[in-house]
């Protein structure tokens, strides 16, 4: 049982880290797009080079939490990384005061990654690390459906609330109100942490820790795990062919307003996020990873081609609905799969490699066939005096397709479970 103290602490991380990445996703590439340039090739680029840093950060700083955990735990790693977090998230608009464009898209480019760094040093390795350090086979499809909750609840506020705010006092109030809840609730709970250490520090150097990983006998051991990191990462690359682009399909070439844009999303994750979570989580646990993996493919498809081919308001909201259910029963099904493979000692780097195979492998091939989808298909448009493209109804039906790749791997896959200090003494 985890106690009230402890489902605070993941709950508020687990909301923090998910209202950052938010608005890094999808409103770090509105902000490009509507104040500095729209061409959606500097996108492309930031996406990318975040993608890269997050990979970096993840994998390198998740192993250095699991060879210090014995003397430190992992709060040093959350409490500095939630601060940092917070304020790089409210300096990134400062790029736009520059000029030329040029020189604005790279301060853009180096803000994001700075963000990126902290944000995924703090909560896509350590974070993930810790709960799984603190959860067992037998609870953590649920814990994992309660953090796709908060996710989705995060993507709510921000996209319910971020059409008033940026209509009504601009992009950079938007983005300081962002940071600073990450600022001071990440320090609230980051000390809040409580922890067990392991009595032994792990073995070995640094680099041999990392290096061991990508030894031949050791990927023959993991070859269930790496089954279903390839398949998230086929799945990824097929989300992030239309992602970045939905607010600016949404706004330039439905014309459909910001606000009236972030209500369709705010239905759309009320009802498919939320509302289906927790229960996919349940379902996970009860009936397995892959079942609830596979499902969730086909589910996907469907739904994406439906959206394209919508145009009115009420089909919008629908077919909305029926492509964010299945990014919850997906997540929830996969992220739990892989932390019960992970090794014991190594969770915090093997937490890193997830982001490789999901962030890294995804955000540079996924938008990037986006923007080239935009620039060809896309019609072209003056924005600000600035020469663009508007992604069409291709990027959702590709990714759509693209989708359905991702059973491949999962058919594989076995749900082999390595045990946890809780099990052992059961």
């Amino acid at each position: 049982m985890l106690s009230k103290r402890t489902w605070f602490v993941i709950i508020t991380l687990g909301f923090l880290g998910s209202l950052a990445w938010g608005v890094e996703n999808q409103f770090f590439n509105t902000f490009m797009y509507n104040n500095i340039t729209p061409d959606p090739r500097p996108i492309s680029w930031m996406v990318a080079a975040s993608a890269l840093t997050a990979t970096f950060a993840s994998i390198f700083m998740g192993a250095l939490s699991d060879r210090l955990r014995h003397r430190w735990g992992r709060k040093p790693f959350l409490l500095i990384g939630y601060l940092a977090w917070g304020i790089t998230t409210a300096a990134f608009p400062t790029a736009a005061f520059f000029k030329p464009v040029g020189l604005a898209i790279f301060l853009a480019i180096l803000f994001d990654c700075a963000m990126t760094f902290f944000g995924s040093s703090a909560n896509d390795s350590v974070f993930h690390a810790y709960v799984t350090d603190i959860t067992t086979v037998c609870n953590r499809g649920r814990v994992m459906g309660v953090l796709q909750i908060l996710t989705w609840v995060a993507l709510l506020i921000v996209y319910g609330g971020a059409g008033f705010i940026i209509e009504g006092v601009g992009y950079n109030a938007f983005f300081y109100l962002i940071g600073g809840m990450v600022f001071i609730l990440g320090l609230l709970s980051a000390v809040l942490i409580q922890e067990n250490r392991p009595a032994e520090p792990v073995q070995g150097s640094y680099w041999s820790q990392i290096t061991s990983t990508f030894q031949w006998q050791t990927l023959k051991r993991q070859k269930d795990l790496l089954q279903v990191l390839f398949a998230i990462t086929l799945w990824g690359i097929a989300q992030q062919i239309f992602f970045p682009y939905l607010l600016i399909y949404l706004n330039h070439h439905l014309k459909i307003p910001t606000l009236q844009s972030s209500i369709l999303v705010f239905i759309a994750i009320l009802i498919g996020g939320i509302g289906t979570a927790y229960p996919f989580g349940l379902l996970t646990d009860r009936i397995g990873r892959r079942k609830v993996a596979l499902m969730m493919v086909v589910a996907e498809a469907v739904g994406l081609l439906l959206f394209s081919f919508s145009r009115s308001y009420p089909l919008l909201v629908i077919t909305g609905i029926l492509w964010v259910a299945p990014i919850s029963g997906w997540t929830i099904a996969t992220t739990t799969w892989v932390k019960d493979l992970f090794p014991e000692d190594k969770r915090g780097q093997f937490a890193g490699y997830v982001i490789l195979f999901s962030v890294a492998f995804t955000m540079i091939p996924g938008p990037l066939i986006g923007s080239w989808i935009s620039t060809t298909f896309g019609a072209p448009i003056i924005l600000d005096g600035q020469p663009g493209f508007v992604p069409p109804p291709l990027v959702f039906q590709a990714g759509g397709i693209a989708t359905l790749l991702a059973a491949l791997p999962l058919l594989r896959a076995r749900e082999t479970r390595t045990s946890s200090p809780v099990d052992e003494e059961k």
